[in-house]
């Protein structure tokens, strides 16, 4: 009797163990992407030859500038280029030379090692927007971003199954001073989040709380021999290097921090209208940049960037999805594989004001490039609206959700003996069907990728539940999100060491909003 209701027990147990699991919510980070699938290459041997060719001759003959930068004008002096003014003229295979240091992939670890990525090779790690001064949602519509948005987006990126990574400027805080917000960026994805994150890159010495930031989160020791941030320098094109981007890298590559060196091309404005062109530019920018983080230590891991959009030459508004932009990237891609370094391009990219029919074409066309070009780090992956102006809180969670779509692309097509399914085949026959045999029953939970946000119902139940569009969907998936954030464990005296140090740093500088 003992033994029969102690089974009961346990098949209520189960039952109860069950429904649990069913209501509970599951905060899952799915690993980065690992591609089975080729890149799309859309240059020939000979075409490459002739970029690479041409970008030795921009460095060699034209030059780059390094601006209001002594210090760097002297490495390079050093390291054989011929120095005229602040313009830099780097001899023919000096770069490649130096660019041999860099490591073809590397590991960014995050506070929780199982959500650390591996950024090269075959992988493709999703990162959020990254920023826009607005923000949009359905409630309150356009405005300025604050800090209290920032923390909500961290909060979703930390939520968001899809995102290998919490990003940086997901949104700049325009209610925090600006000498002052980095601080509470970094607060925020380290105390919030416990997935990989960006330095602070608007001066040297942000980059330099950064780091030390990441030293009290991490311990120096471990800072000194990992890398714990990725971070983004632009490249002031044409062909200029600024004094702040190159500070900042310049503390990033001392301290063994990755740097994505990303020229901000808008082709037709700051880099020629056609597409071998900008190439060439872009080939000349990065190698340039990327030469320079070795000059400053060899080894420092680095990240080839190619940020591209052609421009409205009626408006003068860059313009996003288009042809030219994705034959420039999936360029790019085979470059940056050909110098052996990693690649960082693509994302959600639209130039629309609202998550609509104009967001959704020029988003898939960008996303999708992404994965075919070879991309290794997707900065701007879910949120961004309005040419890079606004992060948009429901964007934010379509195109999350839309992330998993690439993962399950990014499979191929595996061709083991389950996946031939010959069993099923023969249990099936001729005019039966699938959907009660035993591959079926054994694969169905996983077979298929399954969206959490759009609507896959029978028009009459989408009806009587009220004809929710996406944008509704989208904004009750944001509303579900934050309701069921659960902040990730982290040392109380880690905890209380980064307050006082943000503290202490506030309080060592009047604010200012410039």
């Amino acid at each position: 009797m003992a033994e029969a209701t102690s089974r009961r027990r346990a098949r209520s147990g189960g039952g109860a163990a069950r429904r649990a699991e069913r209501t509970s919510v599951k905060i899952e980070t799915a690993k980065y992407i690992e591609r089975n699938i080729p890149n799309f290459e859309v240059l020939s041997e000979e075409a490459l030859g002739v970029i690479e060719a041409n970008a030795e001759t921009v460095l060699a003959e034209i030059g780059v500038n390094f601006v209001d930068n002594p210090g760097a004008l002297q490495r390079w002096r050093d390291a054989g280029a011929e120095i005229e003014g602040e313009r830099v003229r780097i001899p023919r295979g000096l770069a490649r030379k130096l660019i041999a240091t860099a490591p073809s992939e590397f590991t960014q670890h995050a506070r929780n090692p199982e959500k650390s990525v591996v950024i090269g090779g075959k992988n493709l790690v999703c990162a959020p927007v990254y920023g826009p001064p607005f923000v949009r949602d359905v409630a309150g519509g356009r405005r300025y971003a604050t800090i209290a948005d920032f923390e909500k987006f961290v909060k979703l990126s930390y939520m968001s199954k899809w995102l290998h990574h919490s990003g940086g400027t997901v949104c700049e805080p325009t209610d925090v001073p600006v000498n002052k917000r980095h601080l509470d960026m970094l607060l925020a994805h380290m105390t919030l989040s416990d997935k990989p994150f960006m330095g602070a890159v608007t001066d040297p010495s942000r980059a330099q709380d950064s780091v030390e930031m990441c030293e009290i989160l991490f311990g120096k020791e471990f800072v000194q021999n990992n890398t714990v941030m990725t971070s983004l320098i632009n490249i002031n094109s044409p062909m200029t290097f600024d004094d702040v981007m190159m500070g900042a890298l310049e503390v990033y590559a001392k301290n063994n921090q990755a740097c994505i060196i990303s020229p901000f091309i808008v082709g037709g404005a700051m880099a020629p209208v056609s597409v071998a062109g900008t190439l060439t530019q872009v080939l000349a920018e990065v190698m340039a940049g990327i030469a320079y983080s070795q000059l400053i230590r060899p080894g420092a891991p680095v990240i080839f960037g190619a940020f591209v959009s052609s421009i409205d030459m009626n408006s003068g508004a860059p313009t996003f999805g288009t042809p030219e932009a994705s034959l420039v990237t999936y360029g790019a891609g085979q470059l940056a594989r050909r110098l052996g370094l990693p690649f960082r391009s693509s994302g959600s990219f639209c130039g629309s004001k609202l998550p609509d029919a104009q967001a959704a074409y020029e988003t898939a066309n960008s996303l999708n490039m992404g994965l075919m070009s070879g991309v290794n780090f997707m900065l701007h992956s879910c949120g961004w609206l309005e040419g890079g102006l606004v992060a948009s809180f429901e964007k934010f969670v379509m195109d999350a959700d839309q992330l998993g779509a690439l993962h399950g692309l990014a499979k191929g097509v595996p061709i083991g003996e389950d996946d031939q399914a010959m069993d099923a085949i023969r249990e099936v026959g001729p005019g039966g069907h699938f959907l009660g045999c035993a591959h079926t029953q054994a694969n169905f939970k996983t077979a298929f990728w399954k969206s959490d946000l759009c609507d896959y119902k029978p028009f009459e139940t989408w009806e009587e539940e009220g004809a929710r569009d996406t944008m509704e969907l989208a904004t009750d998936r944001v509303a579900y999100l934050i309701d069921n954030y659960q902040a990730p464990s982290l040392d109380p005296e880690i905890r209380s060491a980064l307050l006082a140090y943000v503290a202490a740093k506030k309080d060592s500088m009047a604010d200012s909003f410039m």
